[in-house]
């Protein structure tokens, strides 16, 4: 397996542009199963995760074809995908694809909404915590399917299509919404999402349907009202950019110290991330095509509480990178994970390279450190592997991130544009 090797110490000085969303790609190209027209993306990133979902489309009988691998300026955010499913000649997702990616099971809406019937494995990814199914499964029987559990699948069947229904969610999830939100979309009548997910994902999810003939009222609300239509048509579209890759190339900065403009993004979708970074310490301008980010290497990082929310609040796919950050700060942070219950996985790596870190369940106080110590270090999820990468930049000596197939999952390219900037990194292939 490959491993990333960092020297640390070295202030950032550079430009990085931000990749596609890759959260917010994959939703989009599920989309492409609701209409036998082409659905067309843009600014489509180059990670894992998406190689994986264009193997599950293409067995259900998607065609699916890549160009634009880079743009006049020899970037990538010019790729683009087409996706056609004419015909679905498969309403199995088995469990060798969808193991590896919980964005796999968002097809089991969009199929059963199509043709009727979907049998989809129940889904993996990060193991990160418990995320159940139900609130997809309760949905979608209120729309009159039928499910039922068996050997790890999840097999639904609507003969007679889906029914517009009034679904009010538990608690918010953005997988729940993403996936009724695609099926109401064909379902007959009208279909009310209460309590749904406001992240900006779905917003862009929103805006791709509007585009395929989809009506769909209350975008960025927590009641999305949508009334379904026969069908749907193809479009262009072009995917958001990437927050998380924006606020974690943000706290790159801010860590290493330096001064580092991050473009193709906006700063409103990283809002919660700037004002953490701003009582830190932390210099953000906004500018017309991005923002950037700065620190005077000899200026103190500050200590920060922090809460990680749904969407507007603190994301908690930001909350290991914060963390790394507030390892090398002044005083103290009290860290708490309302989200994912098992999301500290990378608190035992970062201890190895020195940090001071107490768990107390879904709490964890972060007093900073006089300077983190390089090692090797083993990453354990997505979010963690970075974390790593983080604490690593500001490390003094050597630091060894071994298990990185988790990082090539969501971040493109992220030690050539690091070593861009000033980092010494690099990539050590495996055996």
């Amino acid at each position: 397996m490959d491993s990333i090797r960092i020297r640390g110490g070295k202030p950032l000085y550079g430009t990085i542009e931000i990749s596609g969303a890759k959260n917010a790609a994959l939703p989009l190209m599920v989309a492409s199963l609701l209409t036998e027209g082409t659905v067309n993306l843009g600014n489509l990133p180059h990670v894992a995760d998406i190689s994986t979902l264009i193997n599950l489309l293409c067995q259900h009988g998607v065609k699916a074809h890549l160009n634009g691998e880079s743009n006049e300026n020899g970037s990538s955010n010019g790729r683009t995908i087409s996706l056609t499913a004419e015909e679905i000649t498969s309403t199995e997702a088995p469990y060798e694809i969808v193991r590896k990616m919980r964005a796999g099971a968002l097809v089991l809406g969009p199929l059963l909404a199509r043709v009727g019937k979907a049998k989809v494995s129940l889904p993996g990814g990060c193991a990160i915590g418990t995320r159940p199914m139900n609130l997809h499964l309760e949905g979608l029987e209120a729309m009159g399917a039928t499910i039922k559990i068996d050997a790890g699948y999840m097999i639904a069947e609507a003969p007679n299509g889906l029914k517009g229904a009034e679904i009010r969610f538990d608690s918010v999830s953005v997988g729940a919404t993403e996936d009724l939100l695609m099926a109401a979309c064909l379902a007959e009548g009208v279909t009310i999402l209460d309590n749904a997910a406001r992240e900006p994902e779905i917003t862009d999810l929103v805006h791709l349907l509007q585009a395929m003939g989809a009506d769909i009222d209350g975008e960025g609300t927590e009641r999305l009202v949508i009334t379904g239509k026969p069908r749907l048509h193809g479009a262009n579209y072009s995917v958001m950019p990437d927050r998380i890759e924006t606020g974690t190339y943000a706290i790159a900065a801010a860590i290493a110290g330096g001064r580092i403009e991050l473009t193709n993004t906006r700063a409103d979708l990283v809002s919660s991330v700037v004002e953490v970074l701003e009582h830190a310490g932390v210099s953000i301008e906004t500018t017309d095509n991005g923002l950037i980010v700065s620190r005077d290497p000899a200026s103190p990082i500050k200590g920060v509480d922090i809460l990680t929310q749904p969407y507007p609040g603190y994301p908690t796919d930001m909350q290991a990178q914060i963390m790394a950050l507030m390892t090398v700060s002044t005083g103290a942070s009290m860290i708490t994970e309302t989200i994912f219950e098992n999301r500290f996985m990378h608190v035992p790596e970062l201890t190895r390279l020195g940090a001071n870190i107490n768990v107390h369940g879904r709490s964890a106080m972060v007093r900073g450190s006089d300077g983190l110590v390089g090692a090797p270090v083993m990453a354990t999820d997505l979010r963690a592997s970075v974390s790593l990468v983080l604490a690593g930049l500001a490390a003094s000596g050597e630091t060894v991130i071994n298990r990185v197939y988790h990082l090539d999952r969501g971040y493109e390219r992220l030690e050539e544009k690091l070593a861009a900037c000033g980092a010494d990194i690099c990539r050590v292939q495996g055996s």
